[in-house]
């Protein structure tokens, strides 16, 4: 691992990746692989838990295509150095910034999307100029194993490489030097991620999670509100980092949201056999999903099939914020729906726990949206939409304090995998003597002058 990571050291050093149409060839190299290793893919996501041709395009592989198209579109605006303003005090000079990549990167992705979230970063890595060191999820084996040969078929090792396995191979990554390291996944490992980075100084961005809140208010349009919840909450079996982890419902709507929700779930059909509907990843993360259901409060689902891993759409009515689905992030099929009273006393309830990595608001009121984006900190969002934010390559994405550290996508993405180098340029023919020897109070009121300017 170390002689794979120095090789990586060694191909960057060399200046391989700096130039414009190296960046354009890998991107376009990307995009080839992936359209031959597309079956391979599909297949992998069937065999490791179940999830469809549709959903793997869809919900995956059509982002990542997006993405390298936006970046090959817009590649040449990003790499150009940026002038900016010089100041009085620097007269005559040309200030500019320069983008230059952080160096050899470490991926660490997540097994709910296993593409797109190992092959999403990569896509911003080649962007900037990096080399990358890929590291899936072993939760999703098949579909590691499946990036592994689509990357050693197509990319010099030096430059691109996978490295499978469990724990122990992470942490073996962890305790190389990076560059930069870029991990999705929760927040109990994130945690452990930016601790093995701050042992070499190296920059993060850490992709986590949260308990993302969806609030439907009296105002709101309550047949597509309740589409479009229902569809990005069950949306992968509930395990998207970005879904409605609850919903808050006003009291006076609250019956009949509940009941429209309950005939959502039913007109959707979510099952295995309709394709739209995947398995629980493994058996720990499925019995963790069953002991965080009262039944008591099941108003659909509620039940599960241990032996293939399947937990049905489940809705808890009336819950609570004392029960165990509120204590942590849910990650499943289960909804628990919160009815609220006062709209200024539930974002106060949010604001004092953890900032989630999504929001969700529907409401026509103008007061009430406001309110919502002044008074939450959240990553990202939507008003009158759930997840879709994430399908626009212009709005980075990323989480912010126990949700995450940076973001990507697009320009975001790129900026995440550089850093922004600061040059002042001088000509010699002139030079303002105020810095030099002898000091003066003359001098040092054309200090201040100057500064102010």
């Amino acid at each position: 691992m170390k002689e794979l990571i120095d090789s990586q050291h060694s191909y960057f050093r060399a200046g391989n990746t700096l130039s414009y149409h190296f960046r354009i060839a890998q991107l376009k190299s990307l995009e080839k692989a992936l359209k031959e290793a597309e079956p391979e893919f599909y297949a992998a996501s069937i065999a490791d838990f179940g999830k469809s041709e549709f959903d793997t395009y869809s919900s995956e592989l059509a982002l990542l295509y997006a993405d390298i198209r936006e970046a090959i579109k817009k590649l040449r605006y990003w790499m150009a150095p940026e002038n900016v303003r010089t100041n009085l005090l620097n007269f005559p000079a040309k200030s500019e910034v320069i983008k230059e990549p952080l160096g050899v990167s470490l991926v660490i992705g997540a097994w709910n999307y296993p593409y797109l979230l190992s092959l999403g970063p990569v896509i911003a890595a080649i962007a900037a100029g990096c080399t990358a060191v890929i590291k899936p999820s072993e939760l999703t084996a098949n579909s590691s194993k499946a990036m592994a040969d689509m990357i050693e078929r197509h990319f010099n090792p030096a430059y691109l490489a996978v490295v499978e396995g469990g724990v122990p191979e992470t942490t073996e990554l962890l305790a190389q030097r990076f560059d930069k390291i870029f991990f999705t996944g929760s927040p109990r490992v994130g945690k452990i991620v930016y601790q093995a980075a701050a042992r070499h100084l190296t920059p993060v961005t850490l992709e986590l999670g949260g308990k993302s809140p969806a609030i439907i208010a009296p105002s709101a349009h309550l047949g597509m509100a309740i589409k479009r919840t229902v569809w990005g909450k069950f949306l992968n079996a509930g395990q998207t980092c970005i879904a409605p982890d609850y919903l808050l419902v006003h009291r006076s709507i609250a019956d009949k949201v509940v009941a429209g929700i309950l005939a959502e779930i039913e007109r959707e059909q979510f099952r295995l056999n309709n394709n739209n509907y995947p398995r629980i990843i493994d058996r720990t993360h499925y019995e963790r999903l069953m002991s965080l259901i009262d039944q008591e409060q099941v108003r659909c689902g509620g039940t599960g099939i241990p032996d293939e891993r399947i937990i049905l759409p489940t809705v808890l009515y009336p819950a609570n914020w004392e029960q165990a689905a509120m204590q942590e992030e849910i990650f499943g099929p289960i909804l628990p729906i919160l009815v609220y009273d006062d709209f200024d006393s539930i974002i106060d309830k949010i604001k004092a726990g953890e900032r989630p990595l999504s929001a969700y608001l529907f409401s026509k009121k103008k007061a009430e949206r406001k309110q919502f984006l002044d008074q939450l900190h959240f990553g990202g969002g939507g008003v009158n939409e759930a997840v879709m934010h994430i399908t626009n390559p212009n709005l980075p994405f990323g989480g912010t304090g126990s949700s995450g550290v940076g973001n990507y996508h697009g320009k975001a993405g790129f900026d995440a995998f550089s850093h922004q180098k600061s040059v002042l340029s001088k000509p010699s023919w002139f030079e303002l003597p105020l810095k030099y020897a002898p000091r003066s109070s003359v001098k040092l009121n054309w200090v201040k002058r100057f500064f102010r300017f």
